[in-house]
């Protein structure tokens, strides 16, 4: 897969664990700092915990989710150690070489075992810059093991083409619905768009990669916000940046405007974003990254609205449609 690295988990309770709390034990190599960090959409918001790794670069973690999460281990530099769902009982271990994608192994249960074998048999899709293979594996898997939660973490993690909505959301409600538990699909499956109003997302912040690699938090509780997610680049940046610089003349610039890339091909976004305005980030985790994952999107590019309040007023494929939300947002601001 293209992006720095995905390594996911979904572990099984361990007598060793309580019941309201999972544990990653983990022991890397060729970390640049003494510390990790640890992200995940937890019961009550957004966890981002920084862990201290001893001198032989092991390290212990404790968290909480009742209901499976995806949790993101990542280097000081903020690049991928490795990705796991957990939910409270599990005990997972993290181990190898955390420069190199393919040389961590995860452990926990029958499931970790199934999804690493997985990703040994077909290291080489992983790793060529053209993901049709794997996703053509994953399609085959999927449609082979419907009762396997394994479809289901593939689906959502290494699947990159999110193109055809109807295509990918056939063959997630394809899976048995034990095997697909809601707190994993729902940022393809729902359409904040369409839910009653008390239920859409709120997003406090955003956990977003700049260019260079650092993270930053982005707050979106002071003013509107527009937000782009890019599987690719943009093809023609111009048309895109006088749309966008449209919506800050109409609103006085008071529209916060944030551009992430979902991909991992940083160089060419650099050029691509040259002269273009607003904030441009990288969510390495791609679609399924921890807050844009409330967003719900489920084809690229992809476009939200959030006021003041952090309430998302508009979700979806259409930039005009966000434009005319983002204004009207600014019009009751």
């Amino acid at each position: 897969m293209k992006h720095f690295l995905f390594l996911l988990v979904i572990a099984a309770s361990l007598a060793s664990c309580t019941h309201d709390s999972f544990k990653i034990e983990g022991r890397l190599t060729h970390v640049d700092a003494s510390r990790v960090r640890v992200l995940f959409q937890g019961d009550s918001g957004l966890v981002d915990e920084s862990v201290n790794l001893d001198k032989d670069g092991a390290f212990s973690y404790e968290g909480s989710a009742s209901q499976p999460a995806i949790v993101s281990v990542l280097d000081a530099s903020g690049y991928h150690v490795g990705m796991v769902v957990a939910v409270n009982g599990d005990h997972l271990k993290i181990e190898g070489n955390a420069s190199r994608e393919l040389q961590v192994k995860i452990k926990g249960n029958r499931l970790n075992e199934d999804w690493q074998l997985f990703k040994d048999e077909h290291a080489s899709f992983y790793t060529d810059p053209n993901p049709s293979r794997l996703n053509a594996a994953i399609e085959k898997y999927v449609k082979e093991h419907p009762a396997d939660m394994l479809s289901t973490v593939l689906l959502m993690v290494d699947y990159s083409d999110y193109s055809d909505r109807a295509k990918v959301n056939k063959m997630l409600k394809s899976i048995e619905a034990k095997a697909r538990p809601a707190s994993l699909t729902r940022a393809l499956l729902d359409n904040p768009q369409a839910r009653k109003a008390e239920v859409l997302p709120r997003l406090m912040t955003l956990t977003l990669a700049k260019p260079g690699g650092t993270f930053e938090e982005v707050k979106l509780t002071d003013r509107v916000t527009l937000i782009t997610l890019w599987a690719q680049p943009q093809s023609n940046p111009r048309a895109l940046s006088q749309q966008l610089q449209g919506v800050l003349d109409a609103t006085h610039g008071a529209v916060h405007l944030i551009d992430v890339l979902t991909e991992s091909d940083t160089v060419r976004w650099s050029g691509t974003i040259a002269g273009c305005p607003g904030q441009h980030y990288w969510a390495p985790a791609g679609p399924v990254e921890q807050g844009i994952q409330l967003i719900g999107p489920t084809s690229l590019p992809w476009y939200a609205v959030a006021d003041s309040s952090g309430l998302v007023t508009y979700s979806g494929p259409n930039l005009t449609l966000a434009t005319q939300a983002a204004q009207a947002c600014f019009a009751h601001h």
